[in-house]
């Protein structure tokens, strides 16, 4: 549930701003009066106002809006505590080269954070707000021209261990599955740690990949605390005509069960010659030994059943 608690007239799109004046409401000692005033001076869209350097934004709240100097002290430091949002995403199935319909599709966002005061994790200022407000973000993956949101997660930039371990933890997974080596795997995750520790959350789910055909996605990230902090990227992504066999997940296809099918045929020839190869050999033994019988038959040897050692040596002698 988002909560930018503003008045909703205060987000009525103007000239200035798709947000209307509802992001400068978010600052201390502002009201309607106040933003009508600075607008005057042709500072009517929140981002003019933030893109001004400190001096000259001190002296027009002073001279204009007759700010004392703790009110834009005030000013100052909620907008230093204002997220500025970077998102880097990728898309892809896991040791593929393309991605193809049915395919189980990883996605992979950073996201950064930073703030002119240099912290990660910030309570936003929310005078109204019953309890201590924690900010939250969140990062969907979407298709406009369909209206469908293909994946969505929460994003927290205020418990940075967990994020260390759960960072740590999806690229082990993901460089062990790709058969890196120890050493790459290692290096890979001691990046992400920096990464986390620079300010940066990683992003990573799994979602079965739609029909063939070009895609135009569109990436947010969403903030409940920030008005006019929400971050959009584009992302193009082209899902192939599936030609590998079986999906990931699924059932084995015909191609597959047919493969199987003559390796069985195989192993049944293979039998088959060798029972012949075993009977063959067989009476060529039985012949033998029906040779050597007549031939010792001949010299008068032939042991009987029931004939005793001590008797064959007494016929030697």
């Amino acid at each position: 549930m988002m909560m930018q608690a503003v008045p909703l007239s205060a987000r009525k799109t103007t000239g200035g701003s798709a947000e209307g004046i509802a992001p400068f409401l978010q600052l201390p000692h502002f009201s309607e009066s106040v933003v009508k005033k600075i607008g005057r001076k042709r500072v009517r869209a929140f981002q003019e106002f933030y893109d001004m350097n400190l001096q000259d934004r001190a002296e027009l709240l002073e001279q204009v809006v007759a700010f004392s100097p703790a009110e834009i002290q005030d000013v100052e430091m909620v907008m230093e505590m204002m997220p500025s949002i970077a998102v880097e995403v990728r898309c892809e199935t896991d040791g593929e080269e393309g991605i193809q319909e049915g395919d189980i599709v990883t996605v992979q966002a950073w996201v950064t954070i930073r703030r002119a005061n240099g912290l990660v994790g910030a309570l936003p200022h929310a005078p109204y707000f019953p309890f201590h407000k924690e900010e939250n973000f969140w990062f969907l993956l979407a298709d406009p021209l369909s209206n469908n949101v293909w994946f969505f997660q929460k994003v927290n930039f205020m418990d940075e261990p967990a994020a260390i371990t759960a960072a740590s933890k999806a690229i082990e997974d993901t460089m062990e599955g790709s058969g890196a080596s120890v050493k790459e795997t290692s290096m890979a995750v001691r990046e992400a740690v920096e990464r986390v520790r620079s300010g940066s959350r990683l992003v990573m789910g799994k979602f079965p990949a739609p029909a063939e055909g070009n895609y135009s996605l569109t990436c947010y990230c969403l903030c409940d605390s920030w008005i006019g902090c929400d971050k959009k990227t584009n992302l193009k992504v082209k899902i192939l005509k599936r030609t590998r066999a079986g999906t990931r997940g699924g059932p084995i296809s015909e191609e597959g069960a047919v493969a199987e099918d003559g390796v069985e045929e195989e192993e049944e020839i293979e039998e088959e010659e060798y029972d012949d190869y075993e009977s063959e050999y067989s009476e060529d033994e039985e012949d033998e030994k029906d040779t050597k019988q007549k031939g010792i038959a001949a010299n008068g040897n032939v042991h009987t059943k029931g004939s005793s050692s001590d008797g064959s040596a007494s016929d030697d002698e």
